[in-house]
């Protein structure tokens, strides 16, 4: 029989023309390659969806971001209109009128006398008291010795 080991036989080997067929006699074997016509339509089909959702998820996303700074721009809008209420209350009430008046622009009722005390200092006289800083000069002595010290050699 060694000489039907090389020799193809019914069962041994096949001729040049031969192919080999599956157990189900399907046809031809291919060798499949790396990307088959089927694998290069799914994956365009993949990538047009993809493009055809980026944009919208794009969009989406910056939406989100809009209502979330609107969101925080109302609340402080809420919380600014919260407070002009509390001031205009505040300013309704008569009695703040007075101490403001009093306090700001040194009216006085008609019945009190009011005294007001000028210690040199500007102001309430509260940094002179405290050990502040010294008021400022007026601004013509401020420009007059920035004008002297630009003429300085250095």
């Amino acid at each position: 029989m060694a000489q039907g080991d090389d020799r193809a036989g019914p069962r041994g080997g096949r001729d040049a023309g031969e192919t080999d067929r599956g157990g189900d006699g399907a046809g031809p074997r291919r060798t499949n390659p790396a990307l088959t016509s089927r694998a290069a339509i799914l994956a365009v089909v993949v990538c047009a969806i993809a493009l055809s959702l980026a944009y919208p998820v794009r969009e989406y996303i910056a939406q989100r971001k809009e209502i979330s700074d609107l969101r925080r721009q109302e609340a402080m809008s809420r919380r600014q209109v919260e407070e002009l209420a509390q001031r205009k209350q505040q300013l309704g009430d008569k009695s703040y009128i007075e101490r403001e008046a009093t306090r700001r622009l040194h009216y006085c009722r008609p019945d009190v006398k009011c005294y007001i005390v000028l210690d040199g200092s500007e102001g309430d006289g509260q940094q002179s008291r405290k050990g502040g800083p010294a008021t400022r000069p007026p601004w013509y002595e401020t420009l007059w010795r920035s004008v002297e010290a630009a003429d300085r050699p250095r």
